[in-house]
């Protein structure tokens, strides 16, 4: 501060006036959620779901198929067994084909309701859902559970919290086990891990996707849905204003407020939302829904039936909260122009594209040669005249028996005048087997100028239909 233009300025030292550091954080701290239980439609489908999916999982490796587990991908041997059907990796293109329809389907099912994927049939979902009954039955509900992890440390507490783990471990364990049982045979593995037998890698598997389960499940429930899942990020990019999505009336909730029962909401000038925060209550990721549609919202609908339950109490029409779309929400229509527009162009396409892969790939499944064979000319052996002047080249064939029975085949020859197979040109093969053969291929001397010349060996099945046409080459030496 100074007096006049030419006494000297007082110099203030920066220090002196700086403020105090203050550390801002940049991140809420984690609030752990204690979802509600909550009875109505939409749960009695997840838990149908959960009934379903598990079943399916749990029940496929001990199901057997003739002599074999039914479902086994037994990398060992390099084979998948899929029912009755056998699969070798040259049958990758039916893996792409599968993989295809399950990025279609996750389109068709985003285009059309939102994350219905995430909200009833996703692994963190079920399993979360397993884990969090589980808690329930040991700890009790939403309430006794929270005044318990309040509380001290208590005897009571400590058996709750140990019998808890106990049985999510024991049901993690389980989960990693079944897994492994589709890459090994189930009862082997049940026999080997019984008598104290089970190999260094099947155990660490074993432990590896028990441990996933029991974390994701466990601890991690919603985190992985709303900071690990890609699928939450860029969900956005596949919905539109018509998709089926859990939106809040706005223009009937608000303004909310709580009332009595008997109390007229037009004369206090409120909404239906009665703002009891029971949707925020039972949302297994901790959102409000009144405040919108967010990227951590699953779409599992627990909302929508607590809030049917709170206005069936109330005596208001349900629906506050609900499955619909935003041109719905918007123009207000009804529930046949919701569902008919829900049915527009993107999601035909959708469906017409992935019913057509679905119809190849089966068609190509039932249709295919149930065998494989692959032609080798021998580099080893040049191309040789022998006796009368014949003209001989080695060839070394692969046929694999691709079902499982025993099978017999023949093999010929065609391209050339006079060509013909001088060694055997049948063989066996044993079921799933897969054998080289050495063929020896002759042409008389005037069969065709010096040169390479293609030929076509043709692979016959004797036992069942199908029947393989391999191209290789011919040489006739100078």
């Amino acid at each position: 501060m100074t007096t006049d233009n030419n006494s000297p300025k007082k110099v203030i030292p920066i220090a002196a006036v700086a403020p105090e550091e203050e550390l801002v954080s940049l991140y809420a701290p984690h609030q752990k959620i204690y979802p509600r239980s909550v009875s109505g439609v939409f749960s009695h489908w997840r838990w149908v779901m959960v009934w379903v999916t598990q079943l399916v999982f749990y029940g496929l490796p001990w199901l057997e198929w003739g002599q074999r587990q039914a479902v086994l991908f037994d990398l060992s041997v390099r084979r998948f067994y899929i029912f009755g059907l056998v699969l070798y990796p040259q049958d990758f293109i039916y893996l792409t084909g599968f993989m295809i329809i399950a990025a279609l389907s996750l389109f068709l099912f985003t285009a059309v309701a939102g994350r219905l994927w995430c909200g009833y049939a996703c692994p963190q979902t079920v399993y979360t859902e397993i884990f969090l009954w589980i808690e329930k039955k040991i700890e009790g509900d939403r309430a006794a559970r929270m005044r318990r992890d309040e509380g001290a440390m208590t005897s009571e507490k400590l058996a709750r919290k140990t019998g808890k783990q106990f049985l999510w471990i024991a049901f993690s364990f389980w989960t990693g086990f079944t897994f492994v049982g589709y890459f090994v045979p189930m009862r082997e593995m049940a026999g080997a891990f019984l008598g104290g037998q089970l190999a260094a890698w099947e155990f660490f598997w074993v432990f590896f996707y028990g441990f996933a389960t029991y974390g994701n499940a466990g601890f991690m429930r919603e985190q992985v849905c709303k900071h690990m899942c890609p699928y939450a990020r860029f969900q956005s990019a596949m919905f539109d204003k018509d998709t089926l999505i859990v939106t809040y009336d706005t223009e009937r909730g608000e303004p909310r407020g709580a009332r009595s029962k008997k109390a007229d909401p037009s004369k206090m000038n409120l909404g239906s939302c009665v703002d009891c925060s029971l949707c925020v209550q039972v949302c297994p990721t901790g959102i409000d829904i009144r405040n919108g549609l967010q990227y951590e919202c699953i779409g599992c609908g627990a909302c929508a039936d607590v809030c049917d339950t709170v206005m069936d109490k109330v005596g208001y029409p349900r629906g506050l909260v609900k499955y619909s779309t935003e041109n719905a929400m918007n123009n207000h229509w009804s529930k046949e122009q919701t569902i008919k527009r829900v049915l527009r162009p993107r999601v035909l396409v959708y469906s017409t594209i992935l019913l057509g892969i679905v119809l190849a790939i089966f068609v190509s499944l039932a249709t295919r040669t149930p065998f494989k064979a692959d032609v080798v000319r021998d580099r080893g052996v040049m191309a040789r005249v022998i006796e009368a002047g014949k003209i001989e080249n080695v060839y070394s064939i692969q046929v694999m028996n691709a079902t499982e029975s025993n099978q017999r085949y023949k093999i010929s020859v065609e391209g050339l005048p006079g060509i013909e197979i001088t060694s055997e040109p049948t063989l066996s093969l044993e079921p799933t087997k897969a054998r080289w053969v050495p063929v020896r291929v002759q042409v008389p001397p005037e069969a065709d100028k010096p040169g390479s010349h293609e030929i076509h060996f043709i692979i016959e099945s004797l036992d069942s239909p199908g029947r393989l046409r391999e191209e290789s080459k011919f040489v006739i030496p100078r």
